[in-house]
């Protein structure tokens, strides 16, 4: 199996699992009591952990090890899975939150620096748009089997099968013979970070990432309540967005690569993205699935262009620990929005959240284009 093929069939099976569970725990977390302010709790901490961890093992990707801390991370992901399931306390299961924040962004910092590392000589377009869509199509066919699980059984099977494929994952990842190290120092990260470029881009993705906070906390309870879904429907209507997410990442792979068509797909992608999340709240269920897979093809695009970007913004023996303090920040954003949109949703309304974040992204997309044409990335 070549390397890319190694790699999408990780990120496949991790976002399968982990990020399925990050759309659907919130009906488990309502089910045992957990209220409003305590799920933006625990999936904001779920985000502070890449802050804790994005640099320092984005720096031993640059020095050291890839394939150790992808093991590691498998591993430590499939326990953590277990535990999760059988905790009702809320501490402990801010304590797993954070844990499992750690390990799943060890791996993307992981996999992300050996990705961007490879030399293989093929079009950037096609390289980034199939790596986003393994990444998107992991969770499109995790929540749609989950939903299948959580009517039929409970979230704790669910949870324990996702376990199961995690752990077979971890024996399956062998050793990678395509990792590159060299000499960097903390001084030439510096640089990189406080470039004009890097600055004015890092509030592009902090703005971003807002809205990955929205659907890790009311996004599956909004679907339930808004329009009387059950389960397996709420399940139906986020993988179908999830679907249309992965395959629009496959068409930007599609297109030649070229930087100024790039930047106006990327700035189209954003508009759609933050449009279709503010209409998905319209009444008629039919209505906001239509709107909701405009923003899944938004998201989707983006997915592509923005890895793609980074992969242009910095060096590659550097881009590890580089990429991973950009991670850091977009986790950030997804923090500070679980803290803010959570306690909003639950208290004045769940279509808030959307509304107010699909009107960030949309002054962002203005923004995008302002700074990409006037810089060149």
């Amino acid at each position: 199996m070549s390397l890319h093929a190694r790699i999408h069939f990780i990120n496949f099976a991790r976002t399968l699992t982990v990020t399925s569970i990050f759309f659907l725990i919130p009906l488990h977390f309502l089910k045992i009591g957990f209220n409003g302010m305590q799920i933006g709790v625990i999936i904001s901490i779920f985000a502070l952990a890449p802050l804790l961890i994005s640099f320092p093992t984005g720096w031993i990707n640059d020095r050291f090890s890839m394939a150790g801390v992808i093991r590691g991370g498998l591993l430590a992901e499939s326990l953590l899975l277990l535990f999760i399931a059988w905790t009702v306390d809320f501490y402990l299961m801010a304590a797993a939150f954070l844990l499992l924040g750690m390990a799943n962004n060890a791996l993307d910092v992981s996999l992300n620096s050996l990705y961007y590392k490879d030399e293989k000589v093929m079009d950037q377009n096609r390289k980034y748009g199939l790596y986003v869509f393994w990444i998107g199509f992991g969770p499109a066919i995790g929540v749609f089997a989950g939903g299948f699980l959580m009517k039929f059984a409970d979230f704790r099977v669910l949870l324990a099968a996702f376990a199961l494929i995690t752990v077979l994952v971890f024996f399956a990842a062998r050793r990678f013979d395509h990792e590159k190290f060299h000499v960097v120092s903390f001084g030439d990260y510096r640089t990189s970070m406080l470039r004009k470029k890097t600055l004015l881009f890092i509030v592009f993705l902090f703005v971003l990432a807002l809205h990955w906070s929205v659907e890790g906390t009311v996004y599956s309870p909004f679907l339930e309540k808004s329009f009387g879904l059950d389960s397996l429907q709420v399940s139906y209507y986020i993988s179908a967005g999830l679907f249309f997410l992965s395959f629009s990442a496959f068409l930007v792979g599609c297109l030649k690569f070229n930087v100024r068509a790039n930047k106006r797909l990327l700035f189209l992608a954003m508009f759609c993205s933050g449009a279709g999340l503010v209409l998905m709240v319209n009444s008629n269920v039919y209505v906001s699935l239509a709107f909701r897979l405009v923003h899944e093809i938004g998201d989707g695009a983006l997915g592509a262009l923005t890895t793609l970007f980074i992969s242009r913004l910095f060096e590659k023996k550097s881009i590890g620990g580089s990429a991973g303090m950009l991670t850091s920040i977009q986790i950030m954003g997804q923090m500070v929005g679980a803290l803010v949109f959570s306690p909003l949703g639950f208290r004045y309304g769940l279509q808030y959240p959307f509304l107010i974040c699909g009107g960030l992204i949309i002054v962002n997309s203005f923004y995008g284009a302002l700074i990409f044409r006037r810089l060149e990335y």
